[in-house]
């Protein structure tokens, strides 16, 4: 590969191999820091807006004297409309933050609510429900504490006939489990994992969003490598939750997105990837990423970037996993369609959605790291001139846009061929001039991979003052042997 000239390099300059060890290690320290910003978020489902005061909601705020009468009432009322009147009343003082610290402050208030929840009244089951569902909402940990005796029995009533009451159960517990340890702590032996894996399987689009919800939250728990996903892996959940991705008129872009999020954190465990893998996790991925990029150009893009972000996501990550022969193996992951379904996204990202950039590229960087198949693609459907005009947008797409050239130019004097003639140079150039010292390092290993492939490429290099652009950089200190490096070789070919 490398021709007696380049040889003689070898003890000045980085060699490839270094070269690439630096930017797997960068690589992994991003992938660390991609892990690590997860959605913890919380959910409310409710029946009736409020009513609005001046373009804000007008929750109640109960004192103590009231939310003991409504107790009361809803507990001993002369009927049942009057009881669930009552309940209603209390649901909606329970929208307002004091009145939530008033509830758990009154004692036996938690009692008498899951009492009225195990009763065999399903409309009163149902608002107290519902009041459960405004206390797990609170941003006071106190409060999701103070639920923790009615997470038993919402856990139970999952396997019930209601879609609707179900639907409930699921956001309340998803809530609830993101919030307190003591509520997971008490679920996870009575079953929660296998009332979700049976959960599932409904029928209902409604139950299985809930789901995805309630289990996504499950998996953000700081103890979830540990104690969750081995038992999550376990179970039928990651072949469900495949299938309900499969790309087919059965798609649902709410349920799949949900569970994309799961399988996102899953991976990010790294607990045990090769169960996805044998499960399909990469073909099913692949092509879902074709469906949507269909999608896309059909104009029929409404939402889909909350679903294509997970998915991109999820392929980056397997893909950091899988030896480069098992990429072979699988049709998927060998069709150009692929990279060319990325540059639609990367396309619509421009337009629609510009802080999803880096996650396109991100894929692309993996795809084409270990793989010269993923290399030709980007050359032969013609997608370097338009990576290169991303070049300008920011510093984080600028770095990952000279990542995947690195990839390419680094297979290769016959790949380096095909860059250069071209405008890679003069756009590498002013890449240069940037105050972002990772991307000038990383445009300079850029510059040094093609120098010593194609040694042309240097002597254009000097007529575009290349040379004065590296005596600018002289004050860098971390560069400085990088700098010299490429001085050395421009000199010797120029």
């Amino acid at each position: 590969m490398w021709n007696p000239r380049q040889g003689r390099l070898r003890t000045l300059a980085f060699g490839v191999e270094e070269l690439r060890r630096r930017r797997r290690e960068r690589e992994a320290a991003l992938r660390k820091a991609r892990r690590e910003q997860q959605l913890v978020s919380k959910r409310l489902l409710r029946e009736d807006a409020p009513e609005e005061v001046g373009g804000q909601s007008a929750a109640v705020l109960l004192g103590e004297a009231e939310v003991q009468q409504f107790l009361r009432l809803a507990q001993r009322g002369t009927d049942e409309k009057e009881r669930e009147k009552a309940l209603v009343s209390l649901r909606r003082g329970l929208q307002h933050p004091d009145t939530q610290q008033t509830f758990i402050r009154l004692e036996g208030s938690m009692r008498t609510l899951v009492g009225i929840l195990t009763s065999n009244r399903a409309l009163l089951q149902l608002e107290a429900a519902r009041c459960l569902h405004e206390l797990s909402h609170s941003e006071q940990s106190a409060v999701a504490e103070a639920c923790l005796p009615a997470t038993s029995y919402l856990l139970t009533y999952l396997s019930g006939h209601s879609s609707d009451f179900i639907e409930l159960c699921l956001y309340t517990l998803g809530n609830l489990i993101v919030e307190s340890e003591a509520v997971r702590k008490q679920l996870l032996p009575q079953g929660i994992v296998p009332a979700f894996a049976a959960c599932i399987q409904s029928p209902h689009v409604a139950v299985l969003e809930a789901l995805g919800y309630a289990l996504s939250q499950l998996l953000q728990a700081k103890e979830a490598p540990e104690k969750i996903i081995p038992s999550i892996l376990d179970s039928s959940l990651p072949q469900q939750m495949l299938r309900l991705m499969q790309p087919g008129p059965k798609l649902n872009l709410g349920v799949a997105m949900e569970f994309a999020w799961c399988l996102h954190y899953i991976i990010c465990s790294q607990v045990n990837n090769a169960v996805l893998l044998t499960h399909g996790a990469l073909p099913t991925l692949a092509l879902l990423l074709l469906d949507l990029a269909g999608a896309v150009q059909r104009m029929d893009d409404v939402g889909l970037e909350l679903l294509a972000c997970p998915v991109l996501r999820c392929l980056s990550n397997l893909l950091t996993e899988v030896p480069v022969e098992v990429m072979g193996q699988q049709m998927e992951l060998r069709d150009e369609r692929l990279v060319a379904a990325l540059f639609i996204f990367l396309q619509f990202f421009l337009q629609k959605q510009p802080a999803l950039l880096p996650e396109g590229l991100w894929l692309l960087n993996n795809l084409t790291a270990n793989s010269p198949t993923f290399c030709t693609s980007l050359l032969s459907l013609d997608l370097i001139e338009p990576l290169l005009q991303l070049l300008p947008l920011s510093n984080a797409v600028c770095m990952l846009v000279l990542t995947v050239l690195c990839n390419v130019v680094e297979k290769g004097p016959a790949y380096c061929q095909r860059l250069w003639p071209g405008p890679l140079l003069s756009c590498v150039l002013n890449t240069l001039a940037l105050s972002d010292t990772e991307v000038v390092g990383q445009s300079l290993e850029l510059l040094q991979l093609l120098f010593l492939h194609q040694p042309e490429a240097a002597r254009a290099f000097l007529q575009q003052s290349g040379l004065q652009a590296l005596e600018k950089l002289q004050e860098e200190t971390q560069l400085q042997e990088r700098i010299h490096v490429l001085q050395q070789i421009a000199a010797t070919h120029g």
